[in-house]
Parts: structure tokens; C-alpha cells; sequence
């Protein structure tokens, strides 16, 4: 069984894919975290960020063992990620991989942007996990204050605006919702509510 989990930044995608992950006994990606570790990578090797076969470059020398799990959740690796993920070459470089994890024995869970619409177009569930802006960037912000970086509750709105209609605008792979996927707007939702909801549309569709 294969579950893609798309959704805009905070949005609780992650949350809640991690959890079906459990929950179903299925492998889990994060595969934000690949654009975001890219990214990363490119800051440091000083590379030219409008470069598309640098940055791609970069992206298939990618070391999955290697990446720094707390620098890329910085409020920069999410930027970077959002610059490189709008070059196309970068996208496909990374394809492959996200693909090749889909297809595993026994099936995963991949969460991202682009999995229902373009990584696992044939996925056997769909859910788009969404929350109005002002929900999502102040749950950013107290992510990232948690974690000790200063940001403003308003600079974080508008890079979540930002960000928003960087993803959605970009002309390949386009942040959206596959025809067939499930809304889950967590906006109003707690944590447990909003994975309870999850494991539901779940059974509901390996019912169907």
C-alpha cells in the first residue's frame, strides 16, 4: 500500500504521515527533507543559487546518511528549499530516489508536495492535508522559537505567503491537490484529532 500526503508548510503533513506510518506499519519519507538538505548543501558549496545543472548536481551527490536533521528544519533550509525545488533539473534528479522508496516490498508513506500529482500518481491513498495561512505560519513560528531562532510572527506570515505561492507557482511539479485525494484541513484540529481523521480516510479508502 502506497499513502501520499501532500500539503502546504505547517499544515501537519508530517505529523500526520509519520503517524499513519506507525500506525499501518509502513516505511516513511519525508521527502521535503531531500529539497531542504539540497539546499543546505548548495549554501555551503557556494554555489549559484539560478544555477539549474549545479544545484542538480548537487541533489544526485546527495548523501541520505549524511544529512544534519536539525539544520535542515532552520527557517533557511525551508527557504532554500523552496528556491531549489522550483528548478526542474533538481526535481527530476531527485525523482528516482522518491520513486524507488515508493516502490519497496509492501508499499510506504511519502509526504511532500508533489507525491499524489507526479511521485506516486497511482498511489493507492491520497490525502491533502491543509490549514488556512495564519494557522500554519503561527505554528512555524512557534516551532522555530521553540528551537531558539528570532523571527516575528509577521516575517514568518509573509515567508509562509511566500512560500505558499513560490510552491504552487512553479511551473513544474506545482503544489496542488491530485484529483483524487482527500481533503484533511487541520486548521481547527488538534494533533490527535487530526491523525484519528487520517487512520479513517484510510480504512475508508482499503475499504472501497
Amino acid at each position: 500500500m502506497i499513502i501520499a500526503v501532500d500539503g502546504p508548510l505547517a499544515s501537519g503533513k508530517g505529523t500526520i504521515a509519520r503517524a499513519l506510518a506507525a500506525h499501518f506499519g509502513l516505511p516513511y519519507l519525508d521527502t521535503g527533507s531531500l529539497y531542504r538538505a539540497t539546499g543546505i548543501a548548495v549554501l555551503d558549496a557556494g554555489i549559484d543559487q539560478t544555477d539549474p545543472e549545479a544545484c542538480a548536481a548537487i541533489a544526485r551527490s546527495l548523501d541520505l546518511a549524511a544529512i544534519d536533521e536539525v539544520r535542515i528544519r532552520t527557517a533557511e533550509a525551508g527557504a532554500m528549499a523552496s528556491r531549489v525545488g522550483s528548478i526542474p533539473q533538481v526535481r527530476k534528479a531527485l525523482f528516482d530516489l522518491q520513486r524507488a522508496f515508493a516502490e519497496q516490498p509492501g508499499g510506504a508513506i511519502l509526504d511532500g508536495r508533489d507525491i499524489g500529482t507526479v511521485i506516486c500518481p497511482d498511489a493507492d491513498v491520497k490525502l491533502y492535508v491543509t490549514a488556512d495561512t495564519e494557522t500554519r505560519a503561527r505554528r512555524r513560528w512557534q516551532e522555530l522559537n521553540a528551537r531558539g531562532e528570532t523571527i516575528s510572527l509577521e516575517e514568518m506570515l509573509a515567508q509562509t505567503r511566500e512560500r505558499d505561492h513560490r510552491d504552487a507557482g512553479r511551473s513544474d511539479a506545482p503544489m496542488r491537490p491530485a484529483d483524487d485525494a482527500t481533503l484533511l484541513d487541520t486548521s481547527s484540529l488538534s494533533i490527535d484529532a487530526a491523525v484519528t481523521d487520517a487512520v479513517a480516510i484510510v480504512e475508508k479508502r482499503q475499504k472501497a
